[in-house]
């Protein structure tokens, strides 16, 4: 026998590119509480922002009276109102039909209001000809202004039978 030590294989050392069982768990475990976080913050961020709805407003100046021909019907397409001036003087009804909330068109060639949708059909005064509308299209109030411009207030509902004169 010899005196010489038995040498024994080296012990290998670990190989640092594979990751344990533990360090994976706790790699998904840290990305899932990442995930969590960012969605709460944006959940969050959505909270504390404002949520505001931009509605044109409910009055505005639609011009000079003489701007307007008698017996004439303009639409202004961001307000959904009609202004019509007719020999006795102005008056302004809305332009959503009173059946279900269609957008109506003036027809010059029928002297007529008409609902695209399902065929209502109303006079220029806004009073219902043919149906299925219900009521006839509501007024609103108009007020000459002190610079000697129109005011329309949808806010002010008013009776068919008043006019503006000027």
């Amino acid at each position: 026998m010899s005196d010489q030590p038995s040498q024994s294989p080296a012990p290998e050392a670990p190989n640092q590119t594979e990751v344990g069982r533990r360090d994976f768990f706790t790699l998904v475990a840290g990305g899932a509480l990442g995930v969590a976080a960012l969605g709460a913050g944006v959940v969050t961020v959505g909270f504390v922002s404002p949520n505001v709805l931009f509605e044109p407003p409910t009055s505005f100046r639609v011009g000079h009276p003489d701007d307007y021909p008698p017996e004439s019907v303009t639409y202004f397409e961001d307000q959904q109102v009609y202004l019509v001036r007719t020999q006795e003087g102005f008056y302004a009804e809305s332009a959503v039909c009173t059946h279900l909330g269609c957008i109506t068109r003036w027809n010059p060639e029928a002297g007529a209001i008409q609902c695209p949708c399902h065929g209502s059909q109303y006079q220029k005064d806004g009073s219902v000809v043919q149906g299925p509308a219900p009521r006839p299209l509501p007024h609103f109030a108009v007020r000459l202004m002190p610079d000697g411009n129109l005011l329309v207030d949808k806010l002010e509902q008013v009776a068919r039978t008043q006019v503006l004169k000027v």
